[in-house]
């Protein structure tokens, strides 16, 4: 439940700080004095869209911290342990902070931890159940009736399958149909892509081997040059009377004749004999090249054909040489996709029987559910109707098969039908219902679902509009049964349901030339009596409205 909230700066609100309590808390006040400023502030700090202009006029930020605490909400808490933003010293308390600033920017936080919107929300919606005053307008639109219905039954993980089930089948029921429906395109393709698997098949390009054969035509290209070139320079090294051979020879010839010889001419020598051992094993190296070297004129037709093969399905295929490896691979996978003919549409049928089968087994489950709460649902509603002066009407959740015609969202159409009068058949809501009695039937229908709801803080926010007298008398002991189970936080303006709140708050505007501001003040005793006269006399509050609102608070305090 929420036990404290901390205002600064929001709206009206220069601050605010206030202590909450178990039971019903009603939230009063004139007409234009900032009711639903709280409520504002709590969706803040529950994660609504930051509101730029909700910012105080001259400040900076504003600035919402609320306190729950989770004894009685073990799903908050195991959220909490989950994300890591617990408190580690007392996981039964939760702090949620908001700061807006007037430029618009936010930032979130949970025990102190920075948040995400997505995380506040997460959170905050299994901290607050807020129920608004035009919620009876959402009854118009069917899809929320099946919305409703589930989550009355708390149907929400089983729908959610059937969902999926539903979307696997279908994507693969439209794939199947595809490939029925172009059986002559996939047969032509089919035919392409054989003939090019078989053409890469044949041509067999081994790992490496476009490189190794490059480098061996640009060797076999210049094969005479090479040998040309090779027979020269060892001619040149080895020619008896003037080659390089021999004059190295002579060279160190007179140089080891000489006695005493100086450094400079020792290390000649030196160098002289270094180059005659690196000359001779140039020479080695010339010969064996010469006498290796086989010039193979059908070698290179053949290097070349082949590279010219290569290159040819490279360029007709669009892509480098390198690339037709992989693409080889692509196609070979492709026409195994496309291969099967017949034999594949019929393993993609009975697939796709298999999903529709276990699409239906959720749905048929879903369906048995739905069925059984819309029998509950409609009799707990219908009784609280009854209560509220609409003695004679019925609702029906009405669940159609549409077995021929299954959907994302089970194997019916739901919709809410009503019947106002004696002998009236049930029709839809907008036809049948004035909006009075829709804003009647809403409010039961929010009562019902919040007994099923698991979370202890509920808020209605004048969901008694358009009501009055003993019906209005009706709504407050409603509200009050209700609190009995957690805390309820109900914004109105009825003295009837306000007088049976545990907890009273009055909003409280005051002006003048440069601002206004509004202030929240828990009423106690006599305050409490004022308050209530003031909302059944208006702006004169006579003795009769007084004695009338003590004896309100004496039948609430007894029921």
């Amino acid at each position: 439940m929420l036990s404290h909230l901390s205002i600064q700066n929001f709206t009206l609100v220069e601050t605010l700080d206030l202590d909450l309590k178990a039971g019903m808390t009603v939230i009063t006040g004139e007409t234009g004095a900032g009711k639903s400023v709280l409520l504002e502030a709590l969706g803040q700090a529950l994660g609504d869209r930051a509101d730029a202009s909700r910012v105080r006029h001259g400040c900076d930020r504003a600035n919402i911290a609320a306190t729950f605490e989770l004894d009685a909400n073990p799903r908050a808490q195991r959220w909490l342990a989950n994300t890591d933003l617990a408190q580690p010293d007392n996981p039964s308390e939760c702090l949620l902070r908001r700061t807006v600033t007037r430029e618009g920017r936010s930032k979130a936080y949970i025990n102190g931890h920075p948040a995400t919107l997505a995380q506040l929300r997460e959170l905050g919606d299994m901290l607050m159940d807020i129920h608004s005053q035009h919620e009876h307008q959402s009854l118009l639109i069917k899809d929320n009736h099946r919305r409703l219905l589930d989550e009355y039954a708390g149907n929400g993980a089983l729908a959610q399958a059937v969902k999926e089930a539903y979307q696997v089948w279908h994507e693969h029921a439209c794939a199947m149909q595809h490939r029925r429906d172009n059986a002559d395109e996939v047969n032509a393709r089919y035919q392409l892509v054989h003939y090019q698997v078989e053409e890469l098949e044949q041509l067999n390009i081994q790992s490496g081997e476009i490189e190794s054969l490059e480098q061996e035509q640009r060797e076999l290209t210049s094969a005479e040059d090479l040998l040309q070139a090779s027979a020269q320079a060892l001619a040149i090294c080895s020619d008896d009377e003037h080659g390089l051979h021999t004059g190295l020879s002579r060279a160190l010839q007179l140089l080891r004749k000489l006695n005493d010889k100086p450094a400079a001419l020792n290390e000649a020598e030196q160098l002289l004999s270094e180059a005659q051992i690196q000359l001779e094993e140039a020479q080695h190296s010339l010969e064996h090249f010469g006498d290796s070297f086989n010039l193979d004129p059908e070698r290179l037709t053949w290097v070349d054909e082949r590279l010219s093969s290569i290159y040819e399905v490279a360029r007709k295929h669009r892509v480098a040489p390198e690339e037709l490896a992989q693409l080889h691979s692509s196609l070979a996978q492709e026409l195994g996709n496309l291969g099967g003919g017949d034999e594949q549409l019929e393993a993609m049928a009975r697939e796709v029987e298999q999903l529709e089968q276990g699409y239906r087994s959720k749905a048929e489950e879903l369906s048995a559910k739905r069925l059984k709460a819309a029998t509950a649902l409609s009799k707990k509603v219908n009784a609280h109707l009854k209560s509220l002066a609409m003695e004679h009407a019925r609702l029906t959740v009405d669940c159609k098969p549409r077995h021929e015609r299954p959907s994302a969202h089970g194997l019916e159409d739901i919709e809410l039908l009503i019947s106002t009068n004696p002998g009236q058949p049930p029709a839809a809501l907008a036809k049948v219902a004035s909006g009075g009695e829709l804003s009647r039937v809403s409010l039961a229908i929010q009562v019902v679902a919040a007994e099923r709801s698991a979370i202890a803080s509920l808020v209605f926010d004048e969901v008694d509009v358009g009501i009055g007298g003993a019906t209005a008398d009706t709504v407050g002991r409603l509200l009050r049964q209700l609190a009995s189970r957690g805390q309820i936080l109900c914004v109105t303006h009825l003295a009837q349901v306000a007088s049976k709140g545990h907890q009273h708050l009055r909003v409280a505007k005051t002006s003048s030339s440069k601002s206004a501001e509004t202030a929240l003040i828990e009423l106690e005793g006599n305050a409490k009596v004022e308050e209530l006269a003031r909302m059944l006399g208006g702006a004169t509050i006579t003795e009769q409205s007084r004695a009338h609102a003590q004896q309100m608070l004496g039948d609430a305090a007894q029921a």
